[in-house]
């Protein structure tokens, strides 16, 4: 157990069939509710407890990241998103993840460096992906790849090593970007630009992403920096359903590429990282119906319709997302500075913004804190950005990439940490005897 989650006091449970009472632990964070230790319930009465989505169960003890839905609350390491995504870089938030402290100039200066060191793919991986459909999904080569670094680091990665898992750490946060932006111009046919360490993280990848070796290409330090604030944001996100992924395949001592493999795979669902590509398809749906932003309103408010607002509202937050307070801001500044030159992306940004109006001034939507979220508008900057629609996620992978590694790194480095294995309330059939084919009556 964390030294910061101490005993504050205890929780009587009295067992009403049989009468025994138990004491549990009653335990104080150091910011949000109490919980209850829970550990000895299985034990002394030999009860599980059933909660779905594990929405009231905290899985694990963690140091790394602070969320409070019902205040909107974000913060790394004690730190407001507010502070870091307006003052902070994403390599020093990174640092700040990885080692619980913002850094020293020095050490910011040796950990840029190290990261840029490692930007670079092992060349047999050019081979790997062409072992790919031209026309797959860059989140299934992301997966592939990052689970193959497991083939290229193996001897050299003790996990119970705390110098050799920063190692691993440093190594997937600078890779990332090269393998996000390699799955993309493998898929466009298009020849492979290598990492330029003359450059910084976020302005490397879109120069990866669209630079040719035949002519220069300047990168638009307003886009960079964009980019940059959408990575911070996406860094970490407490418990979520890809970092429990991680937490998970770790448990089991995996390399920690194949772990960091199994929290993109978790990302790509739709329920997850798939929101912002969720939300171009609805803008386009809208614009290709013919029909006034008022018809897809209405649609949204009856409950017997199918059809839902893409990008508002969050399982967690009960307010205002923390996070699309700040990207919105960047979103009406690349809007306001012409960062947008396609004509037809400029249309689905028209209605984005025309939704977005009526989502912060109608009472509907109001009283239900359906407000804007943070996939709502990193959508429509990497439309701007003119990042296409299947590489959305990717990019949330990339950011939330450092976040995955320093949840690991944080539960390997746990003496009382275990492989995890959940229970199950059971309600299948109760013992029975096997009985011989000729024996058997249909179901039907």
């Amino acid at each position: 157990m964390s030294k910061k989650a101490r005993k504050v006091d205890t929780v009587t449970l009295i067992d009403n069939r049989t009468g025994k009472q138990i004491e549990l632990d009653l335990l104080q964070s150091t910011s949000g509710p109490m919980t209850i230790d829970i550990r000895s319930l299985y034990k002394k009465l030999g009860y599980f407890t059933y909660d779905p989505g594990f929405m009231s169960t905290a899985s694990c003890w963690s140091d790394i990241t602070y969320l409070d839905g019902e205040e909107g609350v974000l913060e790394y390491r004690g730190y407001p998103i507010e502070q870091l995504a307006e003052k902070s870089t994403f390599l020093e938030t990174s640092y700040l993840l990885l080692h619980g402290e913002l850094p020293t100039q020095s050490q910011l200066d040796e950990f840029v460096s190290n990261i840029t060191y490692h930007t670079m793919l092992h060349e047999q991986l050019l081979r790997f992906y062409s072992g790919f459909r031209r026309d797959g999904h860059p989140m299934a080569i992301m997966v592939g790849v990052v689970g193959a670094l497991s083939a290229f680091y193996h001897d050299d990665e003790d996990i119970h090593n705390p110098e050799d898992r920063m190692n691993a750490a440093h190594r997937l946060v600078a890779k990332m970007p090269t393998i996000a932006a390699w799955s993309y111009r493998y898929a466009m046919g298009l020849p492979f630009i290598y990492p330029d360490n003359s450059l910084d993280y976020s302005a490397n990848f879109l120069h990866m992403m669209f630079a040719m070796p035949s002519e220069k290409y300047d990168v638009n330090p307003l886009l960079a920096k964009a980019l940059d604030v959408i990575l911070i944001l996406h860094a970490d996100h407490e418990q979520n359903a890809s970092t429990s992924t991680v937490r998970l395949a770790g448990s089991s001592q995996a390399n920690p590429f194949a772990v960091l493999a199994s929290g993109i795979a978790s990302l790509w669902g739709p329920a997850h990282g798939g929101a912002n590509e969720a939300v171009i398809r609805m803008l386009t749906e809208i614009n290709e119906s013919g029909k006034p932003l008022s018809h897809f309103i209405e649609r949204a408010k009856d409950k017997n319709d199918r059809f839902r607002l893409m990008g508002f509202g969050h399982r967690v937050y009960k307010n205002y997302d923390p996070r699309a307070k700040i990207i919105r801001k960047i979103c009406h500044d690349m809007l306001a500075q012409g960062a947008c030159t396609d004509p037809s992306h400029q249309k689905l940004l028209d209605t984005a913004m025309e939704l977005e109006q009526v989502a912060l001034s109608d009472d509907y939507f109001k009283s239900r804190n359906l407000y804007p979220n943070v996939d709502f508008y990193s959508g429509i900057i990497f439309l701007g950005m003119g990042i296409p629609l299947n590489m959305f996620t990717v990019l949330f992978a990339v950011g939330r990439s450092v976040g995955w590694v320093a949840q690991w790194n944080e539960m390997m480095g746990d003496s009382e940490s275990k492989i995890g294995r959940p229970r199950q309330l059971y309600t299948g059939s109760p013992r029975r005897e096997y009985k011989p084919i000729d024996k058997r009556i249909s179901q039907d």
